[in-house]
């Protein structure tokens, strides 16, 4: 009998999910659709409209969901002083590349937010959605915050192999995660930012790693190659910690609380409260009474 991997998976993290406590109360929290049907979660950390940002969830595009990184958005709403739309996007293996990759774009499109932000491969999807929106016209996001994330589909980093044992995301489940999300090896260099052509013109990035985390290396090249690109980029590298630290290790590790309080504060002081078209800047409220 073959095993349902992504399915257990996906058990174990709602099972995992319901052991951490819940997040801070916040003013509205609201869960609505799409218009083209995705779940999604609105927080609002005050009654007044703050700038917008879309959160896209980590999961090795196969698995978690808006409830387990409620809390997380929950912290980043109130933390950071913003909205947060969290997405629900298709999972692999079910829908393998680029089903997640459209699914983001179209709430990019939609929501036009201030800011894009994801752990994991939510961060993949939030710069290949931003590489989409730009070859495609538009809009953009001002900002792009990307914790830990994937860049590097074919996995020729040098953490891949130093990292990949006995830090939490091993190796061999991220070569499992990859495969699920683009089946053929031929097509992972393509799917990778970190080897597209181009990546002018982007938006203002927040690119953060862990040091002991197998794609530690591909977010780090991939920062410096956004910089070289003339794109505006804020790096760091947290020490000691590993993959996944934005998601509930701060209630263990007094490193990882520290981590969370310094990408709270880079959010914002990164994030526009007014773009220069007024994008994001109203909140969801200013997308709803627009449609």
């Amino acid at each position: 009998m073959l095993r349902d991997i992504a399915g257990e998976l996906r058990e174990s993290a709602r099972k995992r999910n319901g052991l951490r406590p819940k997040g801070p109360d916040l003013v509205h929290v609201e869960d609505l659709s799409s218009p083209a049907g995705l779940p999604l979660r609105h927080y609002r950390p005050s009654s007044e409209p703050r700038p917008l940002m879309v959160f896209l969830h980590g999961g090795g595009w196969v698995f978690c969901d808006l409830e387990t990184h409620d809390r997380t958005c929950r912290r980043l709403a109130k933390e950071c002083d913003v909205e947060v739309l969290a997405v629900e996007y298709r999972l692999a293996p079910e829908n393998p590349y680029p089903a997640a990759i459209d699914d983001a774009v179209e709430v990019l499109r939609w929501a036009k937010p201030a800011a894009v932000a994801g752990d994991s491969a939510g961060g993949y999807l939030a710069t290949m959605a931003c590489l989409r929106l730009r070859d495609e016209g538009g809009p953009l996001p001002a900002l792009q915050i990307l914790i830990c994330p994937n860049t590097d589909l074919t996995l020729s980093q040098p953490s891949i192999t130093e990292k990949g044992t006995g830090y939490g995301l091993d190796a061999d489940m991220l070569s499992w995660f990859t495969a699920q999300w683009v089946p053929d090896p031929a097509g992972r260099h393509a799917a990778s930012p970190l080897h597209r052509p181009d990546l002018s013109s982007l938006p203002t990035a927040l690119v953060v790693t862990a040091e002991h985390d197998a794609l530690r290396d591909e977010g780090a090249a991939y920062a410096r190659r956004l910089a070289d690109a003339g794109v505006g980029v804020t790096y760091r590298c947290e020490p000691g910690l590993e993959h996944g630290f934005i998601q509930g290790m701060d209630l263990t590790s007094p490193e990882a609380a520290a981590a969370h309080e310094r990408i709270f504060a880079d959010v914002r002081g990164l994030i526009p409260r007014k773009n220069e078209d007024g994008q994001g800047a109203d909140g969801l409220s200013g997308v709803r009474s627009a449609r």
